[in-house]
């Protein structure tokens, strides 16, 4: 794991636990998420396009075993469903700006269920630049809300009910590769979704993303 990155997460958890740290914690995750987000967006300026769909360890057990593009689909459709229907109960960003269409992507859910050489047919279809138009309106909306939580809201689970909302919107697949997600959120607090998926499930995929870089 990149050293910096790993660090700022280790200190980013260690101050949300915190009363007093609580807000420096957070801004702790911005920053990480700031450098995180400038890599994926290099990504864009440095790459062409085929990059994007290449696939060269289909074969591996992993994160790596994925494409870029996937990757980030993967990374914000989990956060726009863990910010807005987990946790608020909400219209994920992804309706309500119509980016399904918008990014000419086949399905709504997080790809959990797609596997190898489906996973490099899919990034072929999406639109680049109306996926990157999608990522930094999710994040830009999941910052908010995490501004907008106290320190006592952290502790505060996820109710019961939301499991069945969840399951009612069809963006986690019923494939068993992808429908232990709800379980997953569902049984944390809101600390735990900040641990994972604000910050350490973005670390996983972007580094997978540059690995599958340097192999092509």
């Amino acid at each position: 794991m990149n050293r910096e990155w790993s660090e700022l997460n280790k200190t980013m958890q260690a101050q949300i636990k915190k009363k007093d740290t609580y807000k420096t914690g957070i801004d702790t995750l911005f920053v990480l998420r700031s450098q995180l987000m400038q890599t994926l967006v290099s990504f864009k300026e440095e790459l062409c396009r085929d990059a994007f769909n290449a696939i060269p360890f289909i074969n591996a057990d992993g994160y790596h075993s994925k494409t870029i593009a996937y990757s980030i689909w993967h990374i914000f459709r989990i956060e726009d469903i863990v910010a807005h229907t987990v946790i608020k109960e909400e219209e994920q960003v992804f309706f309500a700006g119509n980016y399904q269409k918008r990014i000419n992507s086949p399905i709504i859910t997080t790809g959990n269920e797609l596997v190898k050489q489906q996973i490099a047919e899919f990034s072929k279809q999406l639109n680049l630049d109306e996926l990157y138009s999608y990522i930094f309106e999710v994040r830009e909306s999941t910052e908010k809300t995490l501004e907008r939580l106290s320190y006592e809201d952290l502790k505060r689970k996820i109710p019961e009910e939301r499991k069945e909302y969840l399951k009612s919107l069809h963006v986690v697949s019923d494939d068993e590769k992808a429908l232990w997600l709800i379980d997953y959120w569902c049984n944390k607090d809101i600390r735990g979704l900040i641990q994972m998926p604000f910050s350490r499930h973005w670390i996983m995929h972007t580094e997978a993303c540059l690995r599958i870089m340097n192999k092509i």
